[in-house]
């Protein structure tokens, strides 16, 4: 596929006047000071990762200052960020707000690796910036009520709907074919909309053993290593998922456009790297999440499925509806699985009832709820960022872009493009 020239003014021009309307640049001995604080920055999301083997999600910076940051001991982390967050002060701009937020996160995360007790709402403050809603198991009942008819057979619910997904899982031999052929797809109507670098490119492993079911490992100069993880069923609907989410217009592409815009343009040496437990995660992941709207809007999912998809996968094509108003339904479930990572993390509940609370209100099988329970143990509060950011990011693009494509997916991409905390999508 051909990256697409329609538009004379790249969006990545636009978004750079936006950035510079917005007095994120600066000058003069206030550059300098700024430059200082971002190449602390760096180092010392490097030096937290000695402590904690995934904080930090990609790096591209120079690989020398790795060996420079090893040694330093958490108090000397907390103290350092402490005292970069000082060095901020200065003219409230989109830069400092980002780099004041990620320090902000940053020193939380080595007080807790230092021992310090945070609730689970505590800590997705203190490191995504927001805090999920909370909502009863009535709440969700009344959803379930709604859902159950939509579900043929008896008997317990979760073991209905795990017949009907069965009849919609993608065989082993043709998982490769219908994923390359999804992520064609999202990257052909993503082009449509971001001038992607014409040397931007990923590579597809699938993987076993691991706690998530989809990752992008960004590896700089506009390549990513996409990992699936093959060790439950994969179902039709996760391949435009995963396309969209790790690929085109998610993960992926944030990445990119945050490499060749602030990075390479601006040189702005604070996002040559990616620390995960960061305000930067809510927006990566929300992005992601709505990213599947953006590329697919309205019944266009269901067509391209119905007359791609299916067929490539061997499944009926005539239970397209049928399968999407059970996914439509269920994905107003997507809070529910928060209530049990809250719980279980603020301890009030044991690792089993948290599954089975999963398997009753989130509706997922057994085995995928014992899955999201490795997740939670590994990265704690950080399952808010995918249902949370997610609808967080929906409602901005739609209050900011209105109701014209092209008017949304110019604020996306500026999203995607710029240095955004979470609570700054609020209004």
């Amino acid at each position: 596929m051909n990256r697409s020239t329609s538009h004379p003014l790249s969006i990545f021009s636009s978004v750079l006047i936006g950035v510079a309307l917005l007095g994120v640049t600066s000058c003069g001995g206030d550059r300098v000071n700024m430059e200082t604080i971002a190449e602390s920055y760096v180092k010392l999301v490097l030096a937290l990762g000695e402590h904690d083997g995934d904080y930090v999600d990609a790096y591209h910076g120079p690989e020398a200052w790795r060996a420079d940051e090893q040694g330093r001991t958490l108090d000397d982390i907390v103290d350092e960020a402490g005292k970069l967050q000082a060095d901020l002060a200065g003219p409230d701009d989109l830069r400092r707000r980002y780099l004041s937020g990620q320090l902000r996160a940053l020193e939380a995360h080595a007080r807790r690796l230092r021992g310090e007790v945070l609730t689970f709402d505590e800590e997705s403050k203190a490191l995504y910036d927001a805090v999920a809603p909370r909502r009863s198991a009535e709440y969700y009942q009344a959803i379930l009520d709604r859902l159950a008819p939509l579900l043929p057979g008896d008997g317990e619910l979760i073991d209905r709907y795990e017949a009907f997904k069965n009849d919609f899982i993608i065989p082993s031999d043709r998982l490769d074919e219908v994923f390359r052929v999804a992520i064609d797809a999202c990257r052909e109507r993503t082009a449509v909309h971001v001038d992607l670098p014409p040397d931007e490119s990923f590579t597809i492993e699938y993987v076993t053993d691991k706690a998530w079911s989809g990752y992008n490992w960004y590896q700089g100069e506009f390549r990513s290593l996409i990992q699936v993880n093959t060790d439950l069923p994969i179902y039709i609907d996760r391949a435009i998922d995963l396309a969209c989410h790790e690929g085109y217009p998610g993960h992926h592409v944030y990445n990119v456009l945050l490499e060749k815009t602030l990075l390479k343009e601006n040189g702005w040496i604070e996002f040559s790297i990616y620390p995960l437990f960061s305000p930067q995660s809510l927006i990566a992941e929300g992005t992601a999440n709505f990213g599947i709207t953006m590329a697919f809007p309205g019944d266009q999912r269901i067509e391209y499925e119905r007359e791609v998809l299916f067929p490539k996968a061997g499944l009926d094509a005539t239970r397209v509806e049928t399968y999407y108003a059970v996914e439509e339904a269920k994905e107003l479930l997507a809070h529910a699985g928060n209530e049990a990572a809250r719980d279980y993390l603020d301890g009030t509940i044991s690792s089993q009832e948290a599954i089975d609370w999963m398997t009753t209100y989130a509706m997922m099988p057994r085995a995928r709820a014992e899955q999201r329970i490795d997740f939670i143990d590994k990265y704690r509060s950080y399952v808010i960022n995918y249902n949370l950011g997610q609808d967080m990011v929906r409602a901005f693009v739609e209050r900011e872009g209105g109701e014209e494509a092209a008017s949304r997916w110019s604020v996306f991409v500026d999203l995607l493009s710029s240095p955004r905390l979470p609570s700054s999508l609020v209004e």
